[in-house]
Order: C-alpha cells, then sequence, then structure tokens
C-alpha cells in the first residue's frame, strides 16, 4: 500500500475509535471506586472490618498492577483491539461474579479478575491515541481519557448511591456487568488498531511486531526502559497523587465525611464525586497547558505544590464550611490532573517502540498508590478503632481518620520532592 497517497483518518473517525475504547476505561473506572458507596452493604454483606473492606477494594489493584507487567509490552506486541475486547469480557464476567456471590471469597475473586482486566484499557487508550491522532494532540487526548473514566468515577457516586436506595446493590452491578460483556463485542467490530487498516494514512511509522509474549521479551523491555531516569521516577511521582485521590474518593471518604460531619451518606457521597468532578476537568487542561507551554516539568510542580495544600486543609483543619469544603475538593482534584503528564513526559523519555511498555510500567506505578494507601489507612482505622458501632458497622473517630490518612500526606510530599530531579524533555522525543 503506497501511504504517500493515503490521507489523514477524519477526526470524527479518531474519536470515535478511541472513543469505543474510553467507554471500557470508563466502565473500569466505577468499578474502582463503587465501594466508597457501598461500605455499609459490603461491611454486613460479608461481614468484614475496616480491614477486610480495604483488601477486598485493594483486590482489584493488586490484580490491576500485577497486569501493568505484560499489558504494556501486550499493547506493544498484539494491538489494542485484541487487548481492549478481551478485558470487555473477563470485566463483564468478574463484575457478575462479584454482585452474585454470597461471600468474601467469591466478591474478592470477582474484584481481582475486574481489576486484571479493565487493567489494560488506559494503556490501550495510549496506544490508539498514538496511532489515530497526531503528536501535538497527544498529551490532550491522553487528559480527555481520565475525564472520561472520571465519568465513570462520579456515576459511582451520587447516581449509584440512588440506584442502589432503589434497587438491591447486587442487580444494579450486575447489570454493568452485563453492558461491558455488550461492549466487548462492539469494541471488536469496530476498532481498529491503527488508521491503515480502514485505508488511512497512519502518523507513526509502523513498528515490527514480536510473534510472542514470553518472559526473556517482558524483561529485556523492561531492562531497556529501566535504563532512564525519569522512567523510575514517574513510576512514584503520580502514584502518591492518584493514590491520594481514590484511597479518599474511592473507599474512605465518605465514612469519613458521615463520621465527621453528620453527613447522610448521600450528601456525602456527592461531595466526595466534587474530587473526581475536579480531576476529571484537570486532566485535560493540564495535558493541553502542558503541550502548549512546550513545558512538562514546571507545571507538573505547580499541580503538585498546589494539592499538597489542599489536602493538608481538607484532612487536617476542621473548621470548614460545607461550601469551603466542596470547593477545596473540587480544587484540590483539579490540581491532581496534573498527574496526566506523566505519560506524555515519560513516553518522551524513552524511545517511541518502548511507548507502550513504559506507559504500562507508569501506569503500574500509578496504580501501586490507592492498591498500598487503601488498606493501610483501613488498617490505621482498626488499629485506633475506640469500639464505636452504627447500625452493626464499626464507627471510626475524627483522630482514627487523622492517623490513617497520614500515609496521603507522606506520599504525595514524596511526589513533589522526586519531581524536581525529573529531566525536561521540552515535549519532544528526546531518544
Amino acid at each position: 500500500m503506497n501511504t504517500d497517497k493515503l490521507i489523514e483518518p477524519p477526526l470524527t473517525l479518531a474519536w470515535l475509535i478511541w472513543g469505543l475504547g474510553a467507554l471500557f476505561y470508563l466502565a473500569g473506572f466505577f468499578q474502582r471506586v463503587a465501594p466508597a458507596v457501598m461500605t455499609a452493604e459490603l461491611m454486613q454483606d460479608f461481614q468484614i472490618s475496616a480491614s477486610g473492606l480495604g483488601h477486598l477494594s485493594g483486590l482489584y489493584f493488586y490484580a490491576y498492577v500485577a497486569m501493568q507487567i505484560p499489558t504494556g509490552i501486550l499493547a506493544d506486541t498484539l494491538g489494542p483491539r485484541k487487548l481492549l475486547t478481551a478485558g470487555c469480557l473477563v470485566a463483564g464476567l468478574g463484575t457478575l461474579l462479584f454482585a452474585l456471590s454470597p461471600g468474601f471469597t467469591g466478591a474478592g475473586l470477582g474484584r481481582l479478575l475486574i481489576g486484571g482486566s479493565v487493567a489494560v484499557a488506559f494503556v490501550g487508550l495510549l496506544k490508539l491515541a498514538s496511532s489515530w491522532f497526531p503528536k501535538k494532540l497527544y498529551a490532550f487526548v491522553a487528559g480527555n481519557a481520565l475525564s472520561i473514566g472520571l465519568i465513570g468515577a462520579v456515576t459511582a457516586g451520587p447516581p449509584l448511591r440512588f440506584l442502589m436506595d432503589t434497587f438491591p446493590w447486587r442487580g444494579v452491578i450486575s447489570v454493568t456487568g452485563g453492558m461491558t460483556l455488550i461492549l466487548g463485542g462492539i469494541i471488536w467490530l469496530v476498532v481498529r488498531d491503527r488508521p491503515e487498516e480502514k485505508g488511512y494514512k497512519g502518523f507513526i511509522p509502523r513498528m515490527p511486531l514480536q510473534k510472542a509474549l514470553s518472559l526473556k521479551t517482558i524483561g529485556q523491555g523492561f531492562s531497556r526502559v529501566g535504563q532512564y531516569r525519569n522512567t523510575w521516577l514517574l513510576f512514584v511521582i503520580p502514584g502518591g497523587i492518584v493514590g491520594s485521590i481514590l484511597t479518599f474518593s474511592g473507599l474512605w471518604g465518605v465514612p469519613y465525611l458521615v463520621s465527621c460531619y453528620n453527613m447522610s451518606p448521600a450528601r456525602a457521597s456527592a461531595l466526595s464525586s466534587a474530587m473526581l468532578a475536579g480531576w476529571a476537568m484537570g486532566g485535560p487542561f493540564f495535558g493541553w497547558l502542558s503541550d502548549r507551554m512546550g513545558r512538562r516539568k514546571p507545571l507538573f510542580i505547580a499541580g503538585s505544590l498546589g494539592l499538597s495544600l489542599g489536602w493538608m486543609l481538607i484532612l487536617f483543619y476542621q473548621g470548614l464550611s460545607f461550601f469551603q469544603l466542596a470547593t477545596l475538593l473540587f480544587t484540590t482534584g483539579f490540581l491532581s490532573g496534573c498527574m496526566i503528564i506523566s505519560f506524555a513526559f515519560v513516553t518522551e523519555s524513552v524511545p517511541l517502540s518502548l511507548s507502550g511498555t513504559v506507559s504500562g510500567l507508569t501506569n503500574m506505578g500509578v496504580m501501586m498508590g490507592p492498591m498500598l494507601l487503601q488498606p493501610v489507612v483501613g488498617k490505621i482505622l482498626d488499629i485506633h478503632w475506640a469500639g464505636q458501632m452504627a447500625d452493626g458497622v464499626r464507627s471510626y473517630s475524627i483522630e482514627a481518620y487523622e492517623y490513617g490518612f497520614i500515609p496521603m500526606i507522606g506520599w504525595v510530599g514524596l511526589s513533589v520532592v522526586l519531581l524536581f530531579f525529573a529531566k525536561e524533555t521540552n515535549c519532544r522525543q528526546t531518544v
């Protein structure tokens, strides 16, 4: 095929192809934070404490992080179409298992399957973005991926709480599992890895694909990306930012607001969703502004410093009015959108042929944050539990939550410090 005579794909088609994959990412984000508005139901149905709930929610992240090891290389070898289709099918089955299981073991296995399968979504989207969009739009498109995912997270807030107040939670979650299975079929029929497969000109050179995935292939890929400083810095840095957001809004924020501000679960979930809404808006903004400035590092540092201050006020200053708290949650979430810079930053720091591998490693670091912080906060809460109960479920004091949230603040602070050691790429492929 003579690609010189081909035209570039229309943006409407590019957004359609990419958007179907983004819907899977949305579904994955919904499942990621759904336990935040189901804490009482899950603790009652499965007879678990804060530590048990932290581990049940964390099973999603354990599998998600483990899958990042092969996912980046799979994206570079098999392509995003096969990866996203298979991910949808397994995620749908895992969701049904979680929703219908009578005990903790089955529900935990379901969470493992969900986490492991949706782990392919974001890296698949980044690969589609690099193939279907011009380079100048890459960070902006990546930021929109975060926004669409966070729409799923916001849907898992007040809308999910409303449905659960009307229907049994198991039925609501089962429906989402069925919808995910249907999405997998649509992705297989419509999505293609590259514009050339639909008769258009590609934006990047075609890289030779390896014929098989092996431990040797994985080792070689990670050995190569590990030679670059930014790879490891951007493995740790976004984990603190995302870990703090998803530990609060994805699990412990609603019970914290209910216990410490005497809010209803519905109102607390709305406040928690304000943070996710801010994050959804901040991602595209920081991606766009970084591309426009032609710099990555200064904007990343500024956003990280701002969200550090926001967390200190939210968690350790108790004199906030409802409006002040809502504003701070939204603003802190918005500033957290700076983490989206990580993906453009890190892919510019390694050879283009390793973009999927390094994106997978970076996404692994991103999810290390909530994977470690959610159960750690739960453990600290149980250590400082004073014996209070509410409707048969453990209730925790303000002091217990303050102790529990200290690891979040510590990791965010570490992220800020490490950013100063990152090497600026000036929005160009440096190797």
